[in-house]
């Protein structure tokens, strides 16, 4: 029809080296390429080591990258399987395969039990921000990873011995008075909200190493009020749900840091538990500290959500919501405003 772009077609053949990964990237009954195919909508053959697709111009660029993205996993000893397909075609979105001239391939994290990649361009740029800074702050949605990948490269500082310990903290409002009734020591009434950093640790160390380290002294995990009074030499240190301090409580957080530290808070604005009135540290913090030199913000979106393809959709359909609701509240307030004047 008039007025319609004609999308330019394409094909593309090219020779993988080793039979073998070939065999690994392609999977049983080539269903990592059949997967490829459906959403990019594309035609892939295989011959071999021989590759062929054919589609539109731009998708089958993005094809192509998300295939030497995959053929680098394998090299490396990374299995693959629908989640590792999807993350190669989501940062094959991006175009190159290469962030700040570093190779995506060599963004690779590994610890005893897992190897750790990024799966988004986004988080490939957070982890790499993370190598280069002493202050991170990973802002995102639920899913995209902030918290499991600052986590991921506290370990691999620590086995590498650039740091001696790792401390792991967050604000745990809902422990305080109101929980004051419960039986039990501080200790126990607060385990529940630090939970989702003990399962982190078992997943990526492994629950025994996690116990013994932990029993040394070398990991803690603690509620952010210990923080108070402390000095963190060569230590890697997490604040998570930073959304959930106070301004004077991120404060005293950031001052903690010492010689040989590294600090990554993670949050999400949109996910406060603060009493209404009360403003958000990590909303000050992320006003006052912007242009600080050594200090970087990575912020994630619903693009970069790894968990559930559903997650991404809820937290795309409330990020759409909620943009509706302020520009709706906007033009409200100033129609008010107008019939003020009148």
């Amino acid at each position: 029809t008039k007025g319609t772009k004609e999308k330019t077609m394409a094909e593309v053949n090219f020779e993988l080296y080793n039979n073998q990964l070939v065999q690994q990237l392609v999977g049983a009954s080539d269903a990592n390429l059949r997967l490829i195919e459906k959403i990019l909508n594309v035609e892939i053959s295989s011959f071999g080591n021989q590759i062929n697709i054919k589609g539109s111009q731009d998708a089958v660029d993005q094809a192509k990258t998300a295939i030497d993205l995959l053929y680098g996993k394998v090299s490396k000893g990374i299995e693959i399987g629908e989640q590792e397909v999807k993350a190669a075609v989501r940062m094959s979105e991006e175009g190159p395969e290469k962030i700040d001239g570093q190779n995506l391939n060599d963004i690779v994290l590994k610890t005893k039990k897992r190897h750790i990649y990024p799966r988004s361009a986004t988080q490939a740029k957070y982890i790499q921000e993370m190598m280069k800074n002493e202050l991170v702050f990973g802002l995102g949605p639920a899913g995209t990873g902030k918290t499991y990948l600052a986590m991921a490269m506290a370990i691999t500082a620590f086995k590498k011995q650039e740091v001696e310990r790792i401390i792991l903290t967050r604000p745990a409002i809902e422990a305080g008075e109101k929980l004051g009734f419960l039986p039990g020591d501080l200790q126990s009434k607060v385990d529940p909200y630090l939970r989702p950093l003990y399962d982190a640790l078992y997943q990526i160390m492994g629950a025994e190493t996690f116990l013994k380290n932990m029993e040394k002294g070398l990991i803690e995990v603690a509620p952010l009020a210990y923080m108070r009074g402390r000095t963190l030499d060569n230590a890697y240190i997490i604040l998570d749900e930073a959304q959930n301090t106070t301004p004077a409580q991120m404060k005293m957080f950031l001052t903690r840091i010492g010689f040989g530290s590294k600090v990554i808070v993670t949050g999400d604005s949109t996910q406060k538990d603060l009493p209404q009135s009360t403003v958000s540290g990590l909303d000050v913090a992320s006003k006052v500290l912007q242009k600080i030199e050594g200090i970087e913000f990575c912020k994630l979106t619903s693009r970069d959500v790894v968990r559930h393809p559903l997650v991404q959709k809820i937290v795309k359909a409330y990020e759409n919501y909620e943009a509706k609701e302020q520009s709706g509240g906007k033009r409200n307030n100033r129609g008010r405003g107008s019939r003020r004047q009148q």
